[in-house]
């Protein structure tokens, strides 16, 4: 992709995410007002729609880079993006089911800078309304008349356990001890939990495109090496983020002992440095310990190597990209996207 800077793309992706939003906000919102009352509430609440109280609020609801990757595909593949409106709408539902449970999961306090909804609500609310909200994607794809909804929904299904499988392997990763967790396994996961939602988001754009079997697979191929670049950059986030700009404490990750890739990567690297963060792993994680790990895993390596990782699977993820759309021009959406979301700064 030839670009005159990053500055240009981003603008580019922001008037693109704006754009998803005109088109894919209506058909979102009529699904989330069609939820009895209690999780309609902590629906919109959580959207940024609703304050805590019930009031109206203009608050961001989400860059909804998911459903502007399914309208990108499509365009991309010739088709009606307005025609995705619901698929785009239901990836958004499916990607905010896994945050409400995500902030359950992790104890995440803040979500794009306000209190996140299990500690307004409760546990119990936040889980109860996550499992909803899975269960609206299906069903926005059910009454979907597109030809192409039956197979989006029974792919957008498979997405979901695949997701669901990533998000234990994670938690099942804390439980671990440093050596325990491989690369090859952290990888695998990072695949499953991120990159599966992402390459279904492109599969879906193709699909109702009335793309081919192997346009379809090459686009679900291209998304999800996208989601293993944007979680490798959102690893490093987690480890090196501004809380200005995260809504997130510093370091939060290495507080709450995740083994995310960066983390592995230097667990992983046989150097004195990788021992050092193995032995603070160990223990419990304050603020010096938090910073004293940040720095074990740079001087690991762990950094650089998830910024060169990160490089290679935006790679991989073009080139999976030209066996859909040989001419990438009509594919300068889908590039402005990915190049967006790898070029976050922390």
């Amino acid at each position: 992709m030839s670009v005159g800077s990053v500055g240009a793309v981003g603008d580019e992706a922001v008037a693109l995410l704006e754009r998803t939003r005109d088109v894919v906000d209506p058909p979102l919102r009529a699904a989330i007002e069609s939820l009895p009352g209690p999780l309609r509430r902590v629906t919109m609440y959580h959207f940024g729609w609703q304050r805590a109280d019930g009031s109206a609020s203009d608050e961001a609801a989400g860059k909804a880079i998911r459903p502007a990757l399914v309208l990108a595909a499509a365009r991309a593949l010739g088709g009606a993006p307005e025609q995705a409106a619901r698929a785009a709408a239901a990836v958004e539902l499916l990607h905010n089911f896994t945050l409400l449970h995500d902030d359950v999961i992790d104890r995440d306090r803040t979500r794009r800078h306000r209190a996140t909804a299990w500690t307004v609500f409760g546990v119990a609310d936040a889980v109860i309304t996550g499992d909803a909200v899975q269960a609206l994607a299906l069903r926005l794809l059910a009454g979907d008349l597109h030809p192409a909804a039956p197979a989006a929904a029974e792919r957008l299904a498979a997405c979901a356990i695949e997701i669901c499988a990533g998000q234990q392997q994670d938690c099942a990763f804390e439980a671990l001890a440093p050596h325990e967790v491989s690369l090859d396994d952290c990888l695998r996961m990072a695949t499953a939990k991120t990159g599966a939602l992402l390459g279904c988001s492109c599969a879906l754009g193709a699909l109702y495109a009335g793309g081919s079997a192997e346009e379809v697979d090459a686009m679900d191929a291209f998304g999800r090496e996208a989601g293993l670049a944007f979680q490798l950059i959102d690893d490093l986030i987690g480890i090196w983020g501004d809380p200005g700009r995260t809504g997130k404490p510093a370091g939060a990750d290495l507080a709450a002992h995740k083994k995310s890739l960066p983390v592995v990567a230097a667990l992983a690297s046989g150097t004195a440095a990788g021992a050092e963060l193995a032995e603070l792993y160990r223990g419990p994680m304050s603020g010096t310990a938090v910073r004293d790990a940040a720095r074990a895993v740079e001087r690991a390596g762990g950094r650089d190597w998830a910024q060169l990782q990160a490089a290679d699977r935006m790679a991989r993820a073009v080139h999976q990209l030209s066996l859909a759309v040989p001419d990438l021009a009509a594919a300068g959406d889908l590039l402005s996207l990915a190049e967006f979301v790898t070029r976050r700064t922390w």
